[in-house]
């Protein structure tokens, strides 16, 4: 069974780097990022107790000008060997007791969800899978702007779903999710298969930087002549107000303004997508003791 539907998911199968283990079990983070690695907000998971969206720290600053906007957009950046080292050190440590089980990425739209994503699929050895590139592929090719227009959200919605339903009959699989699937209380019985992760990001950087590469690609942003920026923060506050609750659901958090601050960092956007993928692991790790009675790895 799970090999037919595996034809019918767009896969993207990776294969572990070839990076020995670290010195220490230990996580540390370097501090020698250099310019050409430096990446947009992301998030870092954080099992955390569910805190309210108004008790959120103030977010730090994020200077985007500096990008182009086809690097923002693509993630395409190395990690400096250290991490890439650390990150292959705490993959083998919490991968056996992963039982092959797929892991969510969930959060907000331009959250980095696919950049992460594709480095925990590499490291663990998973395939890749995104739900709206699937809903496309079982749509002919059509685009997920396209279907918003053609036959609207509630269409959208029907089908995101039934490429999770898919997806929860796999296993090794970490899947990006649409910015909207949390609102649907079916999806979390799908997801709850696996290991849900918020990639938490401030507003003001996800705003800067789907600003950067325009909104045409988004269906919920698409909006008329302005000021993108302050246009596109305004929905995206609006919609992280209805969503925030339902990405607090998730087994583990990940906080990219926790990272910064753990990293000495005042601009978020100093971060590797790989800084964060480590932390990631660290949330899951966190998350698996918890499960199972805070074991020693």
């Amino acid at each position: 069974m799970e090999a037919k539907v595996a034809q019918s998911l767009l896969l993207t199968p990776t294969g572990s780097e070839k990076i020995v283990r670290g010195p220490s079990g230990s996580v540390r983070f370097s501090r020698r990022f250099r310019e050409q690695d430096r990446f947009h907000p992301l998030v870092s998971a954080q099992s955390q107790p569910k805190t309210s969206l108004s008790n959120r720290r103030k977010p730090l600053s994020c200077s985007y000008k500096n990008f182009p906007a086809s690097i923002l957009e693509s993630g395409g950046r190395h990690a400096p060997f250290d991490e890439a080292l650390i990150l292959k050190n705490k993959s083998q440590e919490i991968k056996p007791y992963l039982n092959g089980r797929c892991i969510y990425l969930v959060g907000m739209m331009g959250s980095g969800k696919t950049t992460v994503g594709k480095i925990l699929s590499q490291v663990l050895g998973y395939s890749f899978s995104d739900s709206d590139t699937l809903v496309e592929q079982d749509l002919g090719g059509t685009s997920v702007t396209e279907v918003f227009k053609l036959y609207g959200e509630g269409f959208f919605r029907e089908k995101e779903t039934d490429a999770l339903r898919k997806l929860s009959l796999m296993h090794r699989f970490v899947v990006s999710t649409g910015g909207g699937a949390v609102v649907r209380p079916i999806n979390w019985k799908y997801m709850q298969k696996g290991i849900s992760v918020w990639l938490d990001v401030p507003v003001e950087a996800l705003a800067h930087r789907i600003s950067a590469v325009g909104t045409g690609s988004r269906p919920l942003l698409n909006h008329d002549s302005g000021d993108a920026y302050k246009k596109t923060f305004t929905r995206l506050l609006t919609l992280l107000e209805e969503r925030g609750e339902a990405y607090a659901n998730a087994n583990a958090r990940v906080s990219v303004e926790d990272i910064a601050a753990k990293l000495g960092h005042r601009d978020v956007c100093n971060l590797t997508p790989t800084a964060i993928a480590i932390e990631a692991l660290e949330q899951i790790e966190g998350f698996v003791k918890e499960e199972n009675g805070n074991f020693a790895f």
